[in-house]
């Protein structure tokens, strides 16, 4: 039985690749049920990859192969939460490194248009810090930086 609640994810015949891809780089990942068109479609011909059942870092998806009618925005992102500077650098250049982008405070995106949020636990931590003047510090520092450099938002915390 598929889970209740699944996120699905259009692509453009490239969710087999995609969900692949995912599966290797995020911890409790997998790819699972892939089914093939039983007959031709608007998107693709019958024998194609239509879905692909997988998971990111747990959390169940379904990539849908619809064609080039829609394409991923910043309005989804995935949230990833880091624990150092070595998970951030290892997630950040595994996106980054395999034809995506760097984009601001820690977003980047993936080559088939995904959104990713590489988020240390110590930047959730110091903006939220009730230190007013030592949150502003570490929110400024993070509004100036692509990849979040886990020592320079931690200097900026303690001023």
């Amino acid at each position: 039985m598929p889970p209740k609640a699944t996120l699905c994810l259009w692509f453009n015949g490239t969710a087999l690749e995609a969900a692949t891809f995912y599966a290797a780089t995020f911890p409790d990942s997998a790819v699972g049920r892939v089914m093939h068109a039983p007959g031709d479609y608007p998107a693709g011909h019958q024998g194609d990859v239509l879905t692909v059942e997988f998971t990111v870092l747990g959390i169940p998806c379904l990539g849908l192969n619809g064609g080039p009618a829609f394409t991923h925005s910043e309005a989804f992102s995935f949230q990833v939460a880091t624990e150092d500077q070595a998970e951030t650098d290892r997630l950040w250049n595994a996106i980054v490194g395999n034809g995506g982008q760097e984009s601001a405070c820690g977003w980047c995106k993936d080559r088939w248009g995904l959104s990713w949020q590489i988020t240390p636990r110590v930047l959730t931590q110091a903006i939220n810090d009730p230190d007013r003047a030592a949150a502003k510090r570490a929110f400024d520092a993070m509004m100036g930086m692509r990849k979040i450099d886990v020592a320079a938002i931690e200097a900026a915390w303690r001023g």
